[in-house]
């Protein structure tokens, strides 16, 4: 537990860089990107205007100089944290590349699909629990399914299908077909 807290710390202060720097990881020649950010980044946007106001009106309230600084220091601790999950889903998008589909959220779940393991890519809508598929769900929405040739370890179980939300669902499937097609001609 406090090993994923410390990951997830690191890995927010690294997408705050990347986004800071306008980078995208994992980004190069060949590689297409696709975001899922587009319906939580709101939510985000949103508990940070929040966090801001909150912090001007905790200085103003508390009277004791010691707890308004670790006050201070906590709430600046928790915008930057929100500011970097938002930057998180922001600098690691989906990506589609000659060697496969890797199926991103944030810094902590990266899972790599070689195109000889994928037997077809589809746009299907669903929640995140969906009975043989391994889903890495936005806001409880998956839009893709990634039908595997056999089943695959993911998360303690095997499963035959890996569902994944983008914000541009058809594009995916099209470039995912086109690249998958280019790799079966080889």
């Amino acid at each position: 537990m406090i090993r994923k807290a410390i990951a997830m710390e690191i890995g927010n202060w690294r997408s705050l860089f990347l986004w800071v720097g306008r980078r995208v990881a994992g980004q190069g020649p060949g590689v297409q990107t696709f975001s899922y950010a587009k319906q939580i980044a709101p939510l985000f946007w949103a508990i940070v205007f929040v966090s801001a106001i909150e912090l001007a009106v905790v200085h103003l309230l508390i009277p004791w100089d010691t707890v308004r600084l670790v006050v201070l220091v906590l709430s600046v601790w928790g915008l930057l944290f929100t500011i970097g999950m938002l930057a998180s889903v922001k600098v690691f998008p989906h990506l589609l590349d000659a060697g496969g589909i890797r199926v991103r959220y944030g810094p902590g779940t990266d899972i790599f699909l070689p195109w000889s393991d994928v037997a077809s890519v589809k746009a299907r809508r669903g929640g995140a629990e969906v009975e043989g598929a391994h889903s890495v769900a936005v806001m409880n929405q998956t839009r893709v399914a990634v039908e595997l040739r056999r089943p695959q370890a993911f998360g303690g179980e095997e499963v035959g299908e890996v569902r994944l939300y983008a914000d541009d669902a058809r594009g995916f499937v099209t470039a995912a077909n086109a690249l998958a097609e280019d790799q079966g001609a080889e």
